[in-house]
């Protein structure tokens, strides 16, 4: 009588190996956190963005002898306080300041802003922007700051609002 050699696995063996690499797979995810990582990213591009912004109204100032405004399109100075940059009515302008000569294109948060500025002006039908970013000049030093108040990711820890100021 020769005996039936079966060759395989069993059932019980692939359940414990599928569990196994389901365990694995967790374990892995919560290592990585996408949500984190996503966060991260958009925060190192709200910093460099406001780094951006900044440095094209120091630059605007430096050329025009430490004097923000100037010309016609550019004859409201910063406000005071904190306030939304964008094409809006209780927003600042600023793009008619900046745009073309010393930003190609002003930068928008990642998250909320939009920027569908194509035409020299932004004055096209469809055209606007609202780069969710504040801009202000305290009124006793001069200093500018520009913040990035979105970059208070709810999934990083302890994050907050991103500002600097030269």
């Amino acid at each position: 009588m020769r005996k039936k050699n079966l060759e395989g696995f069993t059932l019980i063996e692939i359940l414990i190996v599928i569990g196994m690499i389901a365990i694995l797979a967790a374990v892995v995810l919560v290592a990585i956190n996408p949500l984190r990582q996503f966060a991260q990213a958009r925060n190192s591009q709200r910093t460099a963005n406001v780094n951006v912004i900044l440095n094209a109204i120091g630059n605007r100032i430096a050329e025009k002898q430490g004097i923000f405004t100037g010309e016609a399109t550019c004859t409201t100075p910063l406000p005071g306080s904190a306030t939304i940059i964008g094409g809006g009515a209780s927003e600042y302008d600023l793009r008619p300041c900046l745009v073309p000569t010393y930003i190609s294109e002003l930068p928008y948060d990642p998250s909320t802003g939009s920027n569908t500025c194509t035409s020299a002006d932004c004055d096209e039908v469809g055209e606007g922007y609202d780069t969710d970013y504040t801009v202000m000049q305290t009124a006793a030093t001069g200093r500018i700051t520009v913040c990035a108040p979105n970059a208070a990711e709810p999934s990083i820890e302890d994050s907050k609002s991103y500002c600097l100021t030269r």
